[in-house]
């Protein structure tokens, strides 16, 4: 039976959802019934469906008091809305039900696994958020909370690490082992961020394996929001350090989307890591979850937005916060590749293909234009010499635009939304140091109403960001400068 609390979440949100119209949202990507929506949590397949579930606030734009919102599909494109499915209504998620993970328990439930957050006092008199691991059953509409909860605390982790810095569990069965494991994000006080991993026989009982990797005082204080998966010959470990400092172009000072590579050994629950790279480029991309769809393929989603932008709600939003496009994601020389789930190219409507379009000077294309689109943009050098810079604008009117410019010299692509519209003092540029080609290079550019999300040459990198232009703003030019370029294009509209 659901709660006091979370029966008047589903109240409000029943009520105050219907209010939101088709047009006021994106087409393709989730939002959240009404209010606040961040991280993406329980991302799995139960009972015939894709659930996806994440953080909620019902009664606002801004983020307070966790809840989990609910959606299913049959594609990861096309969602159909349930009611709320978890409250912060016991004491140990009092403070807030925060990130977590799903699974089908052994006896075919549906089973949650979240981190619970209990507001404490340290003896200095600060906040201490304690945080632990909870679960809760369910058969895909409502879920229980287990009686015995919390399973993991942070009494269980070895000395040095920090009680409320301890959250996001995402767990898998090994088969080999007969054997579930937890992999969570964790702090230390000497090395920084971490990443712990746990295992239980029965998804009750949990015991502390090892740490498999750590800042070493590198890269951040605390990682959020862990995963642990093998694509080829090559595991990863997504993560998200906070409070980083630059590294080049492929770390900005702050929040960063990240991934570990290496080699994982499932007997000594050790991690050697090779690399550690960006995970995505773009300005709004965080807290990252993924799952293994019926057929096999990898599948990752995240929470387009991040914390430094977090309280930028736009004037008169009746919500706030969307997910990225699900994204497949694969191996290549030892790094991740992403690129859209091949569904959404069900919904492809009215295509337009031009080939070998010559460009000089800016350079519009009579069928390619709009504010929902699947746009691919090859560029290649004309005539043998290299231009000096590509810029493809989109979410354009006489006053506002949105560009992507490429400059082959330096081999950087960059983004810039500081004509977007947006009347608030933000990030507005982001810059990636992409493959050098001899000048050419492939975007495949994915417009909603108030996101561009890019993939470069085939998913080798990518470029997550929203937008918060006018929807009569919806032209598209090509322009070179310091030379010419010969571009192919490839156009949908994307209608859900």
């Amino acid at each position: 039976m659901a709660s006091e609390r979370l029966t008047k979440a589903r109240d409000y949100e029943a009520e105050y959802g219907k209010r939101i119209t088709k047009e006021e949202r994106p087409v393709y990507h989730v939002t959240p019934t009404t209010g606040w929506l961040n991280d993406p949590n329980g991302f799995s397949w139960y009972d015939g469906k894709y659930h996806l579930f994440y953080q909620y606030n019902p009664y606002s734009t801004r983020w307070d008091a966790m809840h989990w919102g609910h959606l299913v599909s049959k594609d990861m494109v096309k969602w159909e809305r349930l009611p709320a499915v978890l409250a912060p209504d016991t004491a140990y998620d009092g403070f807030g039900v925060f990130s977590g993970c799903g699974i089908t328990a052994p006896d075919g439930r549906h089973l949650l696994m979240y981190t619970g957050v209990e507001e404490g006092i340290r003896p200095d008199g600060s906040l201490e958020p304690r945080q632990t691991q909870c679960l809760a059953y369910g058969d895909g509409v409502e879920y229980v909370k287990y009686e015995n909860n919390p399973v993991i605390t942070p009494e269980m982790l070895p000395e040095g690490y920090v009680a409320w810095d301890f959250r996001d569990p995402k767990v898998w069965f090994e088969d080999k082992e007969d054997c579930y494991y937890a992999i969570i994000g964790a702090s230390t006080r000497e090395n920084g961020g971490a990443v712990v991993l746990f295992q239980s026989e029965d998804l009750l009982e949990w015991e502390y394996v090892s740490t498999l990797d750590s800042s070493r005082n590198a890269y951040g204080y605390m990682w959020e929001c862990p995963d642990l998966f093998r694509l080829g010959d090559t595991d990863f470990i997504p993560i998200l350090p906070m409070r980083m400092l630059p590294i080049g172009t492929e770390f900005h000072a702050g929040n960063n989307p990240a991934y570990l590579a290496g080699f994982y050994d499932r007997e000594a629950h050790t991690f050697e890591r090779k690399g550690i790279f960006s995970l995505d480029y773009g300005i709004d991309f965080y807290a990252p979850q993924s799952m293994v769809t019926p057929d096999g393929r990898r599948v990752m989603i995240a929470w387009m937005q991040t914390p430094e932008t977090m309280n930028r709600t736009p004037e008169g939003a009746k919500w706030f916060g969307q997910l990225t496009v699900p994204r497949e994601l694969s191996e290549r020389e030892g790094k991740l590749i992403q690129n859209p789930v091949r569904e959404l190219e069900a919904y492809r409507t009215a295509p337009a293909f031009y080939q070998d379009v010559l460009v000089k000077e800016k350079t519009r294309l009579p069928e390619v234009a709009g504010r929902s689109l699947d746009l691919t943009v090859r560029v290649k050098p004309a005539g043998g010499t290299l231009y000096q810079k590509f810029t493809v604008k989109v979410a354009e009117d006489d006053e506002f635009y949105t560009s992507i410019t490429y400059d082959p010299a330096e081999s950087m692509l960059c983004f810039d939304r500081t004509y977007a519209g947006f009347r608030y003092y933000i990030i507005s540029e982001r810059k990636a140091h992409v493959r050098n080609r001899d000048g050419e290079i492939l975007l495949r550019i994915l417009i909603d109403r108030f996101s561009v999300e890019i993939f470069v040459n085939e998913g080798e990198q990518t470029m997550s960001n929203t937008i918060y232009t006018r929807q009569s703003a919806d032209g598209i030019s090509f322009e070179t400068f310091g030379g010419a370029a010969v571009i192919d294009v490839e156009k949908y509209t994307l209608e859900v």
